[in-house]
């Protein structure tokens, strides 16, 4: 991971919600691996790892490059234009992560039995 702290695209928006707004949108047996939000505007998309990439389609569409892991306990944020890692950067509107209650891949009743095996690599 790179030292430097990530501070442009940036704005402070809420979360769009506490999973990936794609998955849910398009389909209701859509799932992810894990989740990230997008620091400019706050929409929350699924892991380039997740079925669907939702984060990557969502910085390529709006250009938005850059992403914070939206896990507990995690801060990271990531540039998809760069391919760099930041380990820290400025602060954005609560929530900081999706709920800790929600299972990762989630949400668990939509999650298949074979998901590991799906996961892109």
């Amino acid at each position: 991971m790179s030292t430097p702290e990530v501070t442009d695209p940036i704005d402070p928006a809420a979360p769009s919600g506490p999973g990936c707004a794609d998955c849910d949108a398009t389909s209701p047996q859509g799932w992810w691996f894990h989740l990230r939000r997008c620091a400019a505007c706050g929409h929350v998309g699924c892991c380039d790892s997740s079925l669907g990439q939702h984060a990557r389609a969502h910085a390529t569409a709006t250009g938005h490059p850059v992403v914070r892991s939206y896990e507990p306990g995690e801060g990271w944020f990531y540039d998809f234009t760069t391919d760099v890692t930041y380990r820290s950067g400025p602060d954005l509107a609560p929530p900081q992560h999706r709920p800790r209650e929600q299972s990762a891949p989630g949400p668990a009743e939509r999650v298949p039995a074979d998901w590991r095996s799906r996961l892109h690599r």
